[in-house]
C-alpha cells in the first residue's frame, strides 16, 4: 500500500537484519515497512511455517520477489511458499485492522 493510505504512521526505514544480528547500515539491508509490520518483525530473521511448522527465514525484500513468495487472495495476503507462509504469520500481514483498512483504500493486490 501507499504511504498516503495510512496518513497518521508514517512507513519506517527497517534493517532487514537486525544490527543485534550483524547487519550493517548499507542500502542494501533496508527496507521500507509500514509501521505494523515493522513492530510484528522487530529483530526476527526467521519465523514458523505454519503448514509446516519448521523455521523458515523471513522474506528479504530487496533479494526476494514478492510474487514468488505471496498472492492476494481478495483482501489477503497469502504465502505461497514456507517463507511467505512464516512471513505472513510472523508479520500477522491479515490481522483485522489491515484487511479492513485495505478494504478502505481497494487495495485487494489486482
Amino acid at each position: 500500500m501507499r504511504q498516503a493510505d495510512e496518513p497518521f504512521l508514517t512507513d519506517q526505514i527497517e534493517h532487514v537484519t537486525a544490527v543485534q544480528h550483524g547487519g550493517g547500515d548499507e542500502e542494501d539491508n533496508w527496507a521500507l515497512a509500514c509501521s505494523h509490520c515493522n513492530l510484528h518483525k522487530g529483530p526476527n530473521l526467521s519465523g514458523i511455517d505454519p503448514q509446516t511448522g519448521r523455521v523458515e527465514t523471513l522474506f528479504h525484500p530487496r533479494r526476494q520477489a514478492w510474487s514468488e513468495h505471496f498472492e492476494f487472495i481478495g483482501l489477503e495476503i497469502l504465502g505461497r511458499t514456507p517463507c511467505g507462509r512464516a512471513t505472513e504469520r510472523t508479520l500477522a500481514m491479515n490481522a483485522q485492522a489491515r484487511i479492513d483498512l485495505r478494504h478502505e483504500v481497494g487495495a485487494d493486490g489486482e
